[in-house]
């Protein structure tokens, strides 16, 4: 059963994105992968011979029998063979290996932008993140933001009222956090989906926070900072989604935003914006050859 195997290969420290990739491009498939020798395995940059062994060892069957427990609490599991997975953030270098999905993704999500900002927003910035997630979703577009407080409560709470939103968090999809958002998160699952690269028990750290951030990104054509602080996380999904070729917007009135207008990002003013104009530009994008960026992400497992 593929999907076993997809799902071992997450389960060993030191393997993500990058060295998967490498992995299936030697061997071939993913079977292939587990039909080789330790030794051949060892042969792949950042394979160890002790880490081969261990892949080698991983319990398929009683993979089998989660992957079954997991449809049974209406999880899907989304693999880079699965014509589900989306195809432009399996083209990133670093792409998560798997998707763990409650919900449904869509063949209109591929016309998605995120909109995050800080997690402690002024009343201003709530109000101008619904307006984005309401109007831009009421325009065909699927928004994509991070489920955190703040800025992305506001954007998918303003998404759900007229079209799809989808929620990447950076914990496992039976450990939702913030716990404030539980109710929010089943309403995404709902009206789009709750996404994570992580198995559905792992609690949230701060590093897979970060981590989400290239997923948020990567699933969309451009990205929106609303409002951040001068070292707020959201700058960080700003920096990678240039990285992956996305276009970023930012509106000016804080230190982040005014940092990522400053070096380049498009100046969204929120009080006299054309939403049809800025929904159709969005949506005409293409996703840049950049896709494949060289950004490296360890296995977070």
């Amino acid at each position: 059963m593929s999907s076993a195997h997809w799902l071992a290969l997450t389960t060993l420290p030191g393997i993500g994105g990058v060295t998967a990739r490498k992995l299936l491009e030697h061997f071939g498939d993913v079977e292939a992968v587990f039909a080789a020798s330790a030794e051949e395995l060892a042969e792949i940059p950042r394979v160890t011979l002790q880490m081969a062994e261990q892949l080698l060892a991983a319990p398929i069957e009683n993979l089998e029998a989660e992957l079954l427990s997991l449809n049974d609490e209406g999880i899907d599991l989304l693999t880079w063979d699965d014509q589900r997975f989306p195809a432009y953030l399996r083209a990133l270098s670093d792409a998560p290996i798997v998707l763990f999905m409650r919900g449904a993704l869509k063949r209109a999500d591929t016309r998605a932008v995120a909109i995050v900002g800080t997690r402690s927003p002024s009343v201003v910035a709530v109000e101008t993140a619904t307006t984005f997630g309401r109007e831009l979703a009421a325009r065909g577009l699927t928004v994509v933001s991070g489920l955190a407080l703040g800025v992305d409560t506001a954007a998918h709470r303003g998404a759900l009222e007229t079209g799809r939103t989808l929620a990447v968090i950076g914990s496992g999809i039976r450990f939702i956090h913030p716990k404030e958002n539980e109710e929010l998160a089943g309403q995404v699952v709902r009206g789009g989906a709750l996404l994570s690269e992580l198995h559905p028990n792992t609690p949230p750290r701060g590093p897979q926070l970060m981590a989400r951030d290239r997923i948020v990104s990567g699933l969309s054509r451009a990205v929106i900072v609303v409002e951040a602080g001068e070292k707020s996380g959201s700058l960080d999904t700003a920096a990678k989604a240039r990285k992956q070729g996305r276009v970023v917007f930012a509106v000016p009135g804080s230190a982040g935003t005014d940092q990522l207008i400053a070096s380049g990002a498009r100046r969204l003013e929120s009080d006299a914006l054309d939403f049809d104009a800025l929904a159709d530009e969005i949506g005409r994008l293409s996703f840049s050859d950049q896709a494949t960026s060289s950004l490296s992400q360890a296995s977070l497992f």
